[in-house]
């Protein structure tokens, strides 16, 4: 497998490409995303394969995860209700508001986190298989045909 080349100390966030609360997420943080340097991978992507071999506790994880620093050797993984607060800190703005649910202990955060994830397919739908993004944006996207 040819490793995926992206910028130097990029975050990347993966995410299930086929959920369509997942993928209406993503595009509400490229609509919001000032600084344009957020990348994106599908879970089941070459990128994120290679990722979860570097994180050993990710395997068989299937939660939004946020990579800070993606193939550097600082690079840090935050998965589930972490991944999500990441997202928040980095849009900046009102979206901040959000890091006050660090006052809630992670294991209650993740509990929930699990309990909305077990039904987003019933709430959000299902695609067949992950949406092209649109030109204008494709080239945040790894692994993208």
């Amino acid at each position: 497998m040819r490793p995926t080349r992206i910028p130097p100390s990029s975050s990347v966030l993966l995410y299930d490409g086929v959920c369509g609360i997942c993928n209406s997420a993503v595009r509400t943080i490229l609509r919001y995303d000032r600084d344009g340097t957020l990348r994106f991978a599908a879970l089941d992507s070459g990128f994120a394969l290679e990722t979860i071999s570097r994180h050993p506790e990710l395997e068989g994880l299937d939660s939004a995860v946020y990579v800070r620093n993606a193939g550097q050797p600082n690079e840090t993984v935050y998965s589930q209700s972490a991944a999500l607060l990441q997202i928040a800190a980095y849009l900046g703005g009102w979206w901040r508001l959000a890091l006050a649910a660090y006052v809630i202990p992670p294991a209650v955060r993740n509990w929930l986190y699990k309990q909305f994830a077990a039904v987003r397919y019933r709430v959000g739908g299902r695609h067949d298989s992950c949406p092209i993004p649109t030109a204008e944006v494709r080239n945040r996207f790894l692994d993208t045909a």
